[in-house]
């Protein structure tokens, strides 16, 4: 059992891993590392003046592991479905309830598609501006709501916006992650 389950490892993906795990919600991340960003040199992602793609990626995933991420990388979801009040995430190796789940699997709606959410006449996951689909507490991010803004900076906020929103349902009040230089170590 877990409180988050993200289905993907990129921008999208470990955005919202990083916001949750950020703030004591359990989060498990599910990664096959098939992102686009193996193919991407990042000028345009503000705050980084020049970063390889594979290097971004290392970088994030090292920051969403000091906060403790359960990531598992390598390990494909094969189902996905609602589960009473939650989800069951479903793998080769594993079966895994959580209270929420992330969709960040890029320009593959199939899972989406598989849970039952709604899609645009773009074909593309139906998205509020929290990021939350047709079903409750199901959020898709990135190239799953947009046709061609595939942007690893407009991923990573789409991925905040869940995780966000997630925060506020669980804090009964809307949340703000805002950091001070006294919180930096």
């Amino acid at each position: 059992m877990t409180d988050v389950a993200v289905v993907g490892g990129g921008p999208a993906g470990l955005s919202a891993a990083l916001f949750t795990a950020k703030n004591d919600l359990d989060t498990v991340v599910f990664d096959t590392d098939e992102t686009w960003m193996h193919k991407a040199h990042l000028f345009n992602y503000l705050g980084i003046e020049s970063e390889d793609g594979t290097a971004f990626l290392e970088d994030a995933r090292e920051q969403v592991d000091s906060f403790g991420v359960d990531r598992r990388q390598g390990e494909e979801v094969q189902t996905v479905e609602q589960d009473g009040d939650g989800f069951r995430v479903v793998t080769e190796d594993d079966d895994l309830a959580a209270d929420y789940l992330v969709l960040a699997t890029g320009a593959d709606r199939d899972l989406a598609e598989q849970l039952g959410c709604a899609f645009t006449d773009e074909d593309t996951v139906d998205v509020d501006v929290d990021m939350e689909t047709s079903v409750a507490d199901a959020y898709a991010t990135g190239a799953m709501v947009r046709a061609e803004e595939w942007q690893a900076i407009i991923s990573a906020g789409d991925g905040a916006a869940a995780a966000l929103n997630i925060l506020t349902k669980e804090r009964g009040e809307h949340f703000h992650d805002f950091d001070t230089p006294a919180d930096a170590e």
